[in-house]
């Protein structure tokens, strides 16, 4: 009978058994292979564990070449590296190992590439009747599309063996799924013949970013709608949620996100591999070490209150803190889940399954509430068990999308593997938490300093922080963005459209930044409203907030420096950068102001200020300075790894 199992690259021929973690690590594609040395470890450890139980390797997720049509994308995504948090998304330090493109992605990358050929007519036009082309279609064509004519293009003449692939007068509209299709555009790349305009980058960013954005919304009014609901029943219950989350943020969402960054590694490298089933086991592992930490997390949380009581003057706020922190204890479970879900499906390419959840989630618990709140009249305790209903809801939405939607190929069902080899999976996600830890605690930290001023400076900051929060939920998805087709066109070996796109995110980010900035120094006694009625703390608000105002400039900019970093791929910089320009620079100010000078909540806001504008002047120079091409051949190393 055939043996089953894969055999050794190395064809051994001395007679000796081959080693069970060998022969799977033949199996592996080449990505896989490259992956970093503790992931290669972890999934080394489960697949000599399926040779040895005897389970056969699942391969079909990986599209082979046969099912792309024989192509391989030049475009592709690099790995964002971020985390999204209750109050901002932070930068990890080092990318994903190697890009996992899913089928998906594949067809975006191959459509990407399509439109670059037909912008710079070394394709067909698509075949379209005049019945399709409406007045809505033509002005947007007119606005966004390359109409340059040329001479003698599109004949219709189709090409014989002799003739050049790259003369428009006799190109024919090849299937981009075709392997002649990628000898076109491998051509066309290396003749310099591919060229992006503004428009088209300004339309295909903006087109990146408009879900995004509605994403990012949608996620920070889950977190936000408690202190719009508690705020205004005095300005003692706004500061007191504003001190519960910045507790909860420190000591559990931040370390807790941070340790599941790691999924965005092994469950990837598991599906790139062709293993799905380790994808299942990858997040069942980790979904268990993440409730295993809840045991003495909630522990801290239930006795807050006393811990709170050492740290603050406000005997009153603490003891609101530490009765939102104990109903938030059945919240945790429902955030791990999620967290680890989330990481799930987004292995597969299943990146709108998140928007989905949030559609349904989100104003769900706006409504919840209102009605746990006001309606029930449970006063302060109904906002934190609206936000502890959808935290358990949303797992359960994404598990019945998984089941009976997509994904559940990936799971291959309940394991007692899952409790082993835990050691270099906590090596891998450590850095992950650490870093994340550390961006998130220099801004609530800040929170924490404001409650030595007294109640209304407390309640103040509150609403600060979830206005600059709120805003910043624009130029973030637009950084995103912008990363992405920066990243496909360093990929595509395409450095003068990089920097063209690049361009045009700046502008647009400056837009964006300009826009926050104009909102809220416009609004300053307005958008107070929307969160007290006290006038004190709106007094307090609207004198802080021209300055808040200048800062969102920076914000915004700093933001979007970020992006251009990842979508060259030296993320690690702007990483670094932020630690030391708010743990060098900012804090230092913020506090020799605030308690030195006695500024209070300006020297605060000055100081976060002072490090926004750092870190956006060194990441730019950085990012002006930066050798593209050195880019491209680190991306054309991956696009080959891959």
């Amino acid at each position: 009978m055939t043996d089953p199992r894969p055999t050794n690259s190395h064809g051994r021929g001395d007679g000796r058994r081959d080693d069970p973690t060998e022969i799977v690590a033949s199996s592996w594609t080449p990505s896989f292979r490259a992956a970093s040395p503790l992931a290669h470890e972890i999934l080394a450890y489960d697949l000599a564990e399926d040779h040895e139980a005897g389970i056969v390797a699942q391969h079909s997720g990986g599209s082979s070449d046969a099912e792309d049509g024989g192509t391989n994308p030049t475009l592709y995504r690099q790995p964002a590296g971020m985390a999204y948090g209750d109050r901002r998304p932070v930068m990890l330090p080092e990318p994903s190992d190697g890009p996992v493109l899913t089928r998906i992605e594949k067809k975006q990358s191959r459509n990407e590439e399509e439109v670059l050929l037909r912008d710079n007519h070394l394709l067909g036009p698509e075949q379209s009747s005049v019945e399709d082309t409406d007045m809505f279609a033509w002005a947007y064509q007119r606005l966004f599309g390359d109409t340059k004519p040329q001479s003698g293009e599109f004949s219709g003449v189709g090409p014989s063996e002799s003739s050049p692939l790259l003369t428009g007068s006799t190109t024919p509209d090849y299937d981009p799924s075709d392997r002649q299709f990628s000898e076109q555009w491998d051509a066309a790349v290396e003749s310099g013949k591919i060229h992006t305009t503004w428009q088209r980058e300004a339309k295909t960013i903006a087109d990146y970013a408009l879900p995004l954005i509605v994403t990012f919304v949608l996620q920070y009014s889950i977190n936000i709608s408690g202190i719009f609901s508690v705020g205004h029943i005095g300005k003692i219950e706004l500061g007191a949620v504003s001190l519960a989350t910045m507790t909860a943020n420190i000591t559990c969402y931040a370390p807790f996100q941070g340790l599941t960054t790691s999924l965005d590694t092994l469950c990837s490298q598991a599906y790139g591999s062709g293993h799905k089933h380790l994808v299942g086991l990858q997040f069942q592992r980790m979904i268990y070490f993440l409730w295993a930490l809840t045991l003495p997390i909630a522990a801290v949380w239930f006795f807050a209150e006393d811990i709170l009581l050492l740290m603050i003057p406000d005997s009153h706020s603490a003891e609101l803190a530490g009765l939102y922190l104990r109903i938030m204890i059945f919240g945790i479970p429902g955030f791990c889940a999620l967290e680890c879900g989330k990481r799930f499906v987004q292995a597969q390419g299943l990146f709108h399954v998140t928007t989905y959840v949030l559609v349904i989630a989100a104003p769900l618990n706006i409504l919840m509430q209102w009605l746990f709140v006001w309606k029930f009249e449970w006063g302060f305790k109904g906002a934190p068990i609206a936000v502890v209903v959808t935290q358990n809801l949303m797992p359960v939405l994404l598990f019945l999308y998984v089941r009976f939607g997509d994904g559940m190929h990936c799971w291959g069902g309940f394991s007692k593997r899952s409790l082993t080899n835990w050691g270099p999976m906590i090596k891998l996600a450590l850095p992950g938490m650490i870093m994340v830890l550390a961006e998130w605690f220099a801004f609530e930290i800040l929170t924490l300093a404001s409650s030595q001023f007294g109640t209304e400076y407390l309640a103040a900051q509150s609403c600060l922080m979830t206005l600059t929060s709120t805003t910043f939920q624009i130029p973030f998805p637009l950084s995103i963005a912008a990363s992405t087709r920066i990243a496909n066109l360093i990929g595509a070996k395409l450095v003068d459209a990089a920097k063209i796109s690049a361009k045009v995110a700046f502008f647009g980010a400056l837009m964006v930044a300009l826009f926050n900035v104009t909102l809220l120094s416009s609004l300053r006694y307005k958008l107070p409203l929307l969160f007290t009625s006290d006038q004190d703390v709106i007094e307090l608000v609207a004198g802080i907030m021209p300055l808040v105002a200048v800062m969102q400039l920076f914000d915004g900019m700093a933001a979007m420096a970020h992006g251009l970093l990842r979508g060259i791929g030296r993320q690690h910089f702007g990483g670094y950068a932020n630690l030391l320009s708010y743990y060098l620079v900012a804090l230092p100010i913020s506090f020799g102001l605030a308690f030195g000078l006695n500024w209070r909540l300006e020297g605060l806001w000055i100081g976060v200020t002072i490090g926004l504008v750092i870190v956006a002047s060194v990441e730019y120079i950085y990012i002006w300075r930066s050798d593209w091409d050195q880019s491209v051949r680190e991306a054309e190393d991956r696009n080959a790894s891959a």
